[in-house]
């Protein structure tokens, strides 16, 4: 599924429930099954993040309004491996602030993206990416990581979107995502007693994009677009 599923369907009025139920369809129609879905206990399909919400937020009944963003988290099994992918929609007449926050998280993520290549450690994703934040005027929310996947939903190696020294080179065959969230405000989270839903503490917008990546011979392919 790509974005554009998402975006044919996501509007003024719509719920993430609804959302939920026809991606759900959509995976179940194309042969793949919706990896959330019961995942340690995560009750939906989908990840439908709107607002002030970072990330986990779980599909509901609320109508999406005039001016929301949402992030839609889609991760789907299929022929033996997972992928794992998010965009952030825009609902309507978004201010500009939000549109620029919008644009922000694609900026990081592809930052990030571009440095991939075998033999480059992986703090050089969190360099890029914090440094395009930076120019962004956006906050990088670092709670939330990129993973490795493939056979399993989650594992390594731990993808930090900012800058830090920690040890670890990409090699050639390693797959995993690069999904920075970043924010308007400051960078504190507070998860909700649903146990799931991460909600930015200073009640300031936040948005995402996500790519799985596979590591190359000549550098990396993006297989989630």
């Amino acid at each position: 599924m790509s974005p554009d599923n998402v975006d044919a369907t996501v509007w003024v009025g719509t719920t993430t429930a609804q959302l939920n139920d026809e991606l759900w369809r959509q995976a179940i129609n194309a042969g793949a099954y919706p990896s959330p879905l019961n995942y340690r206990g995560f009750p939906r399909s989908i990840c439908t993040s709107v607002n002030n919400v970072a990330v986990h937020g779980i599909p509901d009944n609320r109508p999406l309004c005039d001016g929301d963003i949402v992030t839609v988290d889609v991760t789907v099994y299929f022929d033996g491996v997972h992928g794992d992918c998010a965009d952030t929609f825009l609902i309507g007449n978004v201010d500009e602030p939000g549109q620029a926050l919008v644009k922000a998280a694609y900026m990081c993520r592809d930052a990030g993206i571009s440095v991939c290549k075998s033999g480059v450690p992986f703090s050089a994703i969190g360099g890029a990416i914090e440094n395009a934040a930076a120019i962004s005027k956006v906050t990088v929310v670092p709670a939330f990581v990129g993973h490795g996947i493939g056979s399993y939903f989650h594992g390594p190696p731990d993808i930090y979107h900012f800058a830090h020294g920690f040890p670890g080179m990409m090699e050639e065959g390693m797959t995993f995502t690069i999904e920075p969230v970043v924010a308007q405000g400051t960078e504190e989270v507070v998860i909700l007693e649903d146990g799931w839903t991460a909600v930015m503490l200073d009640d300031g917008r936040a948005a995402q994009a996500e790519h799985t990546v596979l590591i190359t011979e000549n550098g990396f392919e993006i297989l989630t677009q």
